[in-house]
């Protein structure tokens, strides 16, 4: 069994099932020491020629045979079979349910926290949460329950029928099972830290195998197959040696066990042997005392597994419990209120900016106001801050008490998910579902009809892309999208945001994988269907943000300039050369291609 805070509810949500599966255990061990009862019956007659039935000696014959022996037990084989499967469904059952319930909390936290747990924790290592340590709860649930019930129930019946035996032959068989409960105790703290690291070594397999399989393309463009390769067997030989450590202590357990129950068998034999001799036992009574300690066997056998399974339970609930009680960075403070809808007034007040764990400010003093239903483009080189400004806005991170307002509020007294539910975004990683088309496009709507989707993909400029698949909306997408160009992958983006109707938009470099002409195209059909609608558009094509009603140019996380094309032109000299130099940029290409 295992405890701990997050599944000790589960013994009280599923404890009639766990009663229902006890009683059955208990019927189950109660007629299975009718057996050996049953052994000395048959062998008393087979020797002797009689047997002792309630105190009278009967004959031993075809008739004694079938009602004393045969029919108890054909009665104990039917209570088995039904018993047996009745523990079974509840024990079993209510562990599958267990981890059911378990992996939703996970899941409802992994949707709580914040990106930076994301930035921090990878994949691969989250997913073992979910399969490696989340099945180990469910065994130590489940299994936990009917090793320990029955260990209980089975050994004191039948150490209960061995003292009535013989009080000093079952003192000499339980010593040795004392010392192994005590050997056991200490190798079992052993085993719970070589199980830890055993974990730990998954995981970084876990993580190197799922990044490796998802930059597949890259690892084949630079020939670094035999590299990755070393890196994985490097991983996996970890891995190996993190095993076969908590392996070694797992045999030895057994060994010890192996000893002690044989040791047991041989102190059975000699003295119980000595007692046949002296008339105090006779044959039949000898095999049946064997029997009831056959019985106490799997008792110290589920004890050792305990031990084993209690030492990895531990650790895989320890990693699951540091899961659950991460608190997210980002969250409603107390007291939040709806202000109900978003008009779209975004305003920062000389804000600075540090992401977690960095050691320089990404942004610092900025201050800028984008009136409701404005168009926005914001520019700069790369790493000058732009992306930081557009996750600010969506509140991906932490900013102080009065720096960011949206509709006139500071954004720490607006619900969370009323900022996103009045937000469309289109990163620059645009990460696709592994589902139709039609279902990536609709993915952040409920209830739409099928011209609404064709309606945002022909404003993203990528529905006639879409009917050249042969199966066009209901197309499913590879992982992450990967069945898809750059381009068409961008414009799915885009077409999915826009079908969200969102009083403010991000795009953050959303149309740099498509040429210029579709460009124009896009940014045309978005001029027209977010008209009264703000929209702030990230980009480092000049030719993306020209049009747009203001413009900011971002240099080295401050905002260096804010205007019209026209204005920065005349009066923002780095806004200048970035127009004059990809204007120089454009004249090559059209004379290469030329």
């Amino acid at each position: 069994m295992i405890f701990g805070k997050y599944v000790n509810r589960y013994y009280l949500k599923y404890g009639w099932m766990l009663l229902l599966g006890v009683a059955s255990l208990v019927m189950v061990d109660y007629v299975q020491l009718i057996v050996p009862e049953l052994y000395r019956m048959t062998l008393n007659g087979l020797s002797d020629g009689q047997v002792e039935i309630d105190g009278v000696m009967r004959a031993f014959n075809m008739d004694l045979l079938l009602d004393e022996i045969c029919r108890p037990l054909l009665f104990v084989i039917l209570s088995l079979v039904v018993g047996r499967f009745i523990w079974r469904i509840c024990f079993f059952g209510s562990a599958v349910r267990m981890e059911t319930d378990l992996r939703s909390l996970m899941f409802d936290r992994c949707k709580e926290l914040s990106q930076q747990f994301y930035n921090e924790n990878k994949v691969g290592g989250l997913m073992s949460l979910f399969t490696n340590d989340l099945e180990t709860i469910q065994d130590c649930f489940g299994g936990g329950i009917l090793m320990a019930a029955d260990a209980l129930l089975l050994g004191v019946l039948s150490t209960i029928k061995m003292a009535r035996m013989n009080i000093w032959l079952t003192l000499f068989a339980l010593v040795p099972m004392i010392l192994l409960g005590a050997v056991g105790t200490v190798v079992g703290r052993a085993m719970t830290k070589r199980w830890d690291t055993r974990q730990e070594a998954f995981s970084h397999l876990s993580d190197f195998s799922q990044e490796s399989f998802s930059g597949i393309s890259v690892i084949k463009a630079f020939v670094r197959e035999t590299k990755e390769l070393m890196a994985f067997a490097r991983l996996n030989r970890d891995n190996e040696n993190a095993n076969v450590e908590f392996v070694r202590m797992s045999v030895l357990l057994n060994i010890l066990v192996t000893l002690f129950v044989e040791s047991v068998l041989c102190i059975i034999f000699g003295y119980g042997g000595y007692l046949v001799h002296e008339n105090v036992f006779n044959v039949g009574e000898l095999m049946e005392f064997t029997g009831y300690f056959t019985s106490v066997i799997w008792p110290i056998m589920a004890i050792a597994e305990l031990i084993d399974m209690r030492s990895r339970g531990k650790a895989s609930l320890k990693r699951i419990t540091d899961l659950i009680e991460t608190k997210p960075d980002v969250k409603d403070r107390e007291g939040v209120e709806d202000p109900g809808p978003i008009k779209g007034k975004i305003e920062f007040r000389g804000l600075n900016f540090t992401y977690p764990g960095a050691s320089s400010p990404s942004l610092h003093d900025v201050s800028f106001t984008i009136e409701a239903g404005q168009s926005v483009g914001i520019i700069g080189k790369t790493g000058s801050g732009k992306t930081t400004i557009a996750d600010l806005i969506l509140r991906q991170y932490n900013v102080e008490d009065g720096r960011l307002f949206i509709d006139g509020r500071d954004v720490n007294t607006i619900p969370l998910s009323v900022i996103r539910r009045y937000t469309a975004y289109v990163p620059q990683d645009n990460f696709l579902f592994s589902d139709t088309i039609q279902n990536n496009i609709a993915f952040a709507v409920d209830g739409y009809s099928d011209q609404e989707v064709v309606d945002a993909a022909k404003f993203a400029g990528v529905h006639e892309d879409i009917f050249e698949f042969p199966q066009k909306y209901e197309t499913v997408l590879g992982e992450r999208g990967v069945t898809v160009s750059g381009g068409q992958k961008q414009r799915i983006s885009i077409a999915r945001a826009l079908m969200k109707d969102a009083s403010i938009i991000i795009m953050d470099d959303a149309v740099s994988a498509v040429d210029t002409k579709t460009e124009e195209n896009i940014l045309t059909a978005l001029r027209q269907v977010r008209a009264g609608k703000t929209t702030v558009m990230i980009a480092h094509r000049v030719s993306t943000v020209q049009d747009m009603d203001m413009i900011m140019y971002v240099d080295d996380g401050t905002v260096a300039a804010v205007g019209t094309h026209e204005q920065l032109m005349q009066s923002c000299e780095a806004y200048r050369k970035t127009v004059e130099l990809q204007k120089l940029e454009e004249e090559r290409r059209g004379d290469l291609n030329a």
